[in-house]
């Protein structure tokens, strides 16, 4: 049970921090409410009525949000791959060079798409 209490102390303290953040920015906030601060945030843009049954998304927003992930998800597998590479086998390595075909295959689909294009 000694090793988890580590882990519940901090546990305790980031809850306890996000409570105290949560409960000061209730009290030391302005309360002005008005039509534009209840109004859903759209990066700027003057949110437009939606028609019935739901509108649909630029696939823009989709390739931006899968390009996002995709290069995330690279990242944690390959930084501790690469920290280790010398303890590894040949198995690793396959792998590795499997795993880094995978994410090209993404990346030519985003690309072919133009979701590396920012006009």
């Amino acid at each position: 049970m000694d090793l988890y209490v580590p882990i519940i102390v901090l546990g305790a303290l980031a809850f306890a921090f996000a409570a105290f953040s949560v409960a000061m920015a209730a009290l030391t906030g302005p309360k002005r409410w008005n039509r534009a601060r209840l109004d859903a945030y759209e990066c700027g843009i003057e949110p437009t009525p939606q028609p019935v049954g739901g509108g649909r998304f630029p696939v823009k927003y989709y390739l931006t949000a899968m390009l996002f992930i995709v290069f995330d998800i690279e990242i944690i597998f390959l930084y501790p791959w690469a920290v280790a590479f010398d303890r590894m086998g040949i198995f690793a390595l396959v792998e590795m060079i499997l795993f880094i075909l995978a994410v090209l295959v993404a990346y030519a689909y985003i690309w072919r798409r133009g979701g590396l294009e920012w006009d």
